[in-house]
């Protein structure tokens, strides 16, 4: 059980587009109107943790990740153009575009990290530790709330470094960083499970 919940520290807290959007959201001083987005996220691993837990790999043939990385890669596309298009004005703080719940429900549930990494612990970890029925849904739960914080944490951590910052030239332009960085993220998984996949030169 403790090998399972360390697995899942250990990936929630690596960096990743949740991640560098919460540290975005913190950077633009928005870590509490980002709750509803952080828990847009929780929502989509119970949902994953939960799905998995009660059907294994039965109903998700590998094959399926290709499309699933496809609308997950475009929407985090729509994403950092969302924030690239943003210009903050420190004393005003009315021109940044905030991430709703639907933001970070869609993008986590159709990442394909996040659901690679949902896999192992659902169909490995939770037969192993006799986790079916009802505890399924509690230990999933449990699962989802270290999702919703390490993306808080991070924003807690750009909200720190935003009050040493006085510059709204910085802001607009760690924003732009910010979005170039979930970018490449979007296509690393479109090169990694469409084209090479496509391709025929990766499989799952």
């Amino acid at each position: 059980m403790l090998e399972m919940f360390l697995y899942a520290i250990a990936v929630a807290f690596s960096p990743g587009p949740v991640n560098i959007l919460g540290l975005n959201q913190g950077m633009n001083n928005k870590t509490a109107d980002s709750i509803s987005f952080f828990s847009g996220i929780s929502v989509a691993m119970i949902t994953l943790f939960t799905f998995f837990g009660f059907t294994g790999e039965k109903f998700i043939k590998k094959e399926y990740l290709f499309y699933i990385s496809l609308v997950g890669s475009f929407y985090m596309f729509y994403l950092a153009r969302k924030i690239f298009t943003s210009e903050v004005d420190i004393k005003t703080d009315q021109n940044f575009k905030k991430l709703a719940f639907k933001d970070g429900f869609l993008m986590q549930l159709f990442n394909p990290k996040g659901m690679l990494s949902c896999l192992p612990i659902a169909t490995i970890h939770f037969p192993a530790n006799n986790i079916t029925g009802t505890k399924i849904l509690l230990i999933s739960l449990i699962l989802s709330s270290i999702a919703f914080s390490s993306p808080l944490f991070y924003s807690i951590i750009g909200e720190t470094f935003n009050k040493m910052v006085s510059s709204n030239k910085f802001i607009n332009i760690f924003n732009k960083v910010m979005s170039i960085l979930l970018v490449v993220v979007a296509i690393n998984i479109l090169k990694d499970h469409v084209v090479l996949v496509f391709l025929g030169i990766n499989e799952y």
